[in-house]
């Protein structure tokens, strides 16, 4: 009976180290590099006078920040196919408040008399 625990402990270490990945650090610095990179575009983007345009540069800028961090520093890349259902999902839903929000700011001059 011990026997039988020990075979089937050492199969799921075996399973979980080959389920696991190991990200190598170059990536993370080139992935904070990117996000820095990101961060001062999104500084020079606030000084810059671009109009209506600002908002939706630097939500564009801020969804890819995220989907930087969410890919990597949350291990997303590397996951099952039902975490990437889930985050794309959450993506999709995201563009959804979005879209609703921005109809609903949009309107708001307009008056039905």
């Amino acid at each position: 009976m011990e026997r039988r625990h020990q075979k089937h402990n050492q199969e799921l270490e075996t399973e979980s180290a080959r389920m696991h990945h190991v990200t190598p650090p170059a990536i993370y610095f080139g992935v904070f590099a990117a996000l820095m990179a990101l961060t001062a575009v999104t500084v020079a983007v606030a000084y810059a006078d671009l109009g209506w345009l600002s908002t939706p540069i630097a939500l564009v800028i801020a969804s890819i920040k995220a989907a930087l961090v969410i890919l990597y520093f949350m291990h997303v890349r590397w996951s099952t196919h039902l975490i990437w259902v889930v985050v794309i999902g959450s993506f999709v839903w995201l563009g959804v408040l979005f879209v609703l929000t921005f109809s609903d700011y949009l309107s708001r001059g307009i008056t039905l008399a």
